[in-house]
């Protein structure tokens, strides 16, 4: 798979701006195998040479827009508490997975990720950068003694997003404040009572 490029800014980065967002529109509308590049070109407004010549394949379009999405999704919190640390996690996927577009992209990549092994490995790449930015919150944790020592940062952040995922893959209606709520607080229970320490 190709890898993403450098993102500068001037012409190309308008260029990689309209590009991505005719990507994300056939994702949605498409998944990917309605993914074409000539037809992302024009929908972009761009030469398709240039599209060609820059991402060269479908997957490396989703790849470079996962990068995008990370990108955008922002830092993390720090509210002083593990609880609310991660009621804000949930509450930004949630928000995410409610929104008809943006959820309907998430799960078009997702269904996409279980047949093509390269957006399999872009989308891992995307949650792996998602979670390194939110296990901090963890850890501090840890350091203030709200949870044992030993606990799989990364473990408890990929708990709290897991459930609403499921949410948003396996029902008709998307996930609501409730569900990120209930979320959050089942993974500080289980974190608390040591279920993602070494050992466990």
């Amino acid at each position: 798979m190709a890898d993403a490029q450098p993102r500068p800014g001037g012409r190309t980065a308008r260029v990689r701006e309209a590009v991505l967002r005719a990507t994300r529109d056939a994702l949605a509308s498409g998944g990917l195998h309605g993914l074409d590049l000539t037809a992302v070109a024009h929908d972009a407004g761009v030469g398709k040479t240039t599209v060609y010549r820059r991402w060269g394949t479908p997957t490396a379009l989703v790849a470079d827009l996962l990068v995008e999405m990370a990108d955008r999704a922002g830092d993390r919190v720090d509210t002083g508490s593990l609880l609310g640390d991660l009621e804000v996690n949930a509450g930004r996927v949630q928000r995410t997975l409610a929104d008809p577009e943006e959820g309907g992209l998430y799960a078009a990549i997702v269904a996409a990720a279980t047949c093509d092994a390269r957006t399999a490995a872009a989308l891992e790449a995307f949650y792996d950068r998602r979670v390194a930015v939110w296990a901090p919150c963890v850890e501090d944790a840890v350091g203030r003694g709200e949870v044992p020592a030993g606990t799989d940062a990364a473990a408890v952040v990929r708990a709290v997003s897991a459930p609403l995922y499921y949410h948003r893959l396996t029902r008709t209606t998307p996930p609501g404040e409730e569900d990120a709520r209930r979320a959050a607080a089942a993974a500080v229970v289980a974190a608390v009572a040591g279920a993602f320490a070494s050992g466990a």
